[in-house]
């Protein structure tokens, strides 16, 4: 099964298993958007030694309010591409927050590339006096 086949996120009893695009090396820790079917973490820890899944594990920790003992990289130790479960009491509610961190970051890259766009004068010329 590819990638693009599977869902952002699914959930088993006491767990969510969710899809993680990684972007290493980043300014600030942060979910950055969508690629793939994969919520897209900006880490700010390089992916040296375990480091950014060290730093993956604490960050999704307290994004979700579990305990770091609670997240598991259960596929993609060496890939930016990563399957984490969070164990949870009640993992529907890790799947609202994120569906909604999904939308969140599908409307900011929207508003970003309005910005960049309006921004910008492509084909015109500017007027000489």
């Amino acid at each position: 099964m590819s990638r693009n086949d599977q869902s952002l996120c699914s959930i088993a009893p006491g767990c969510i298993t969710i899809n993680l695009h990684i972007q290493p090396r980043a300014s600030r820790n942060a979910v950055s958007g969508l690629r793939e079917n994969a919520l897209r973490v900006s880490l700010t820890s390089p992916p040296v030694d375990g480091e950014a899944n060290q730093l993956c594990r604490e960050y999704l920790a307290e994004l979700f309010s579990v305990s770091k003992s609670s997240v598991t990289i259960v596929s993609g130790e060496t890939s930016r591409y990563k399957r984490v479960r969070i164990a949870a009491e009640d993992p529907e509610r890790i799947r609202n927050v994120v569906m909604t961190l999904a939308e969140q970051a599908a409307v900011d890259s929207v508003k970003t590339k309005n910005k960049v766009t309006k921004g910008h004068s492509h084909g015109t010329s500017k007027k000489r006096g």
